[in-house]
């Protein structure tokens, strides 16, 4: 059985309402997930960017449902699913793990950023990870702008590393230590405070 299994029926930590959640994703969201995973605007920062057959996403589900090393969850905000999280690459022995998110095209402003903080706390609170990592495609200058506020610090730059659309592209990697984001939890919840009340 996964530790997060285990442990997804515990509050997290009380947060701000504003905020949302991470929940488990039920399986009659998954067609729901697909269509985001296949719409262009998520495909574009993607690894794979074909379109994904349901057939197909259905038995990786399967698959991802059995693994011991990889958590998908749904975010939620005002009992709206809004986006994935995933962890993958779990290692319980060294306590590291990988992540990535991607939400609703149509998501409303600043989604991206709570998914972020939601993120991070699940990995070190829950997860009980010591470091999360991360990959970007260098013209995902977005996300790349948001892990850096979030007090992601760059680990590496793979020059030409991933072929996209017959151009070779360069991928940076992230990380960032369970003390260094609790040093930065408490300005980045001011700060998605702030801009909450501004929407």
């Amino acid at each position: 059985i996964k530790i997060w299994q285990m442990e997804m029926n515990i509050e997290l930590v009380n947060q701000a309402d504003f905020l949302g959640k991470l929940r488990p994703i039920d399986d009659s969201e998954l067609e729901l997930m697909l269509s985001w995973r296949n719409s262009d605007e998520v495909r574009k920062n993607m690894y794979t960017t074909s379109i994904i057959e349901l057939n197909d996403h259905l038995q990786w589900y399967a698959n991802v449902q059995k693994s011991l090393n990889k958590c998908y969850l749904m975010y939620e905000n005002q009992r709206k699913p809004l986006g994935i999280v995933a962890f993958t690459d779990i290692d319980a022995v060294n306590k590291q793990s990988s992540w990535a998110f991607y939400s609703d095209p149509k998501s409303p402003r600043g989604t991206g950023g709570k998914m972020e903080f939601l993120a991070l706390d699940y990995a070190f609170n829950v997860l009980k990870m010591h470091k999360l990592s991360c990959e970007v495609l260098d013209y995902n200058t977005a996300v790349i702008r948001l892990h850096k506020k979030f007090g992601f610090r760059q680990e590496g730059y793979f020059r030409e590393q991933h072929l996209h659309q017959n151009h070779y592209c360069g991928v940076y990697r992230f990380g960032i230590l369970k003390a260094e984001w609790q040093k930065e939890r408490p300005t980045m919840l001011e700060l998605l405070v702030k801009l909450n009340q501004r929407i």
